[in-house]
């Protein structure tokens, strides 16, 4: 008999999706000593600040943990930026061409994936994920 599954550990993407991501990663980093076990982990840093963000469910601390997880990643040394930028990146996509079945070419969304992609860039440049968070918002975040 197995063991329940651990619900804290269980995200809303399938195990196929992250091996995607995962083997992007890999294979446009020919250029730079980054091992797998060095995407993963600035991977891990994307997805704790998700869950984070779930865990939490504040409003208006949306742009905070964008932040906060592409400033985790970017401080892990060589890769870490780009990491941060390629999945960061291919989340707004897919979100897009979620949107897009939902509601059409309507432009639903496009104003907050861009406000999305600024918190991105801020904490992938180094600054502070802090200017993005709410009044409120509890310590443990």
């Amino acid at each position: 008999m197995m063991p329940a599954a651990d619900t804290a550990l269980q995200s809303p993407f399938s195990a196929d999706w992250y091996a995607f991501i995962l083997v992007w990663c890999i294979q446009d980093l020919s250029m730079e000593t980054l091992t797998a076990e060095g995407v993963v982990r600035r991977a891990g840093d994307m997805l704790r600040a998700y869950r984070d963000m779930r865990e939490a469910n504040f409003m208006g601390a949306d742009k905070y943990f964008h932040a906060r997880g592409n400033y985790d990643a970017a401080r892990r040394g060589p890769g870490g930026e780009w990491a941060a930028k390629v999945i960061s990146n291919a989340r707004e996509a897919s979100q897009r061409v979620t949107d897009l079945f939902k509601y059409g070419d309507s432009g639903h969304g496009v104003e907050d994936s861009r406000a999305d992609q600024a918190a991105n860039e801020w904490g992938r440049s180094g600054k502070d994920p802090n200017h993005f968070r709410p009044a409120g918002l509890p310590d443990k975040y």
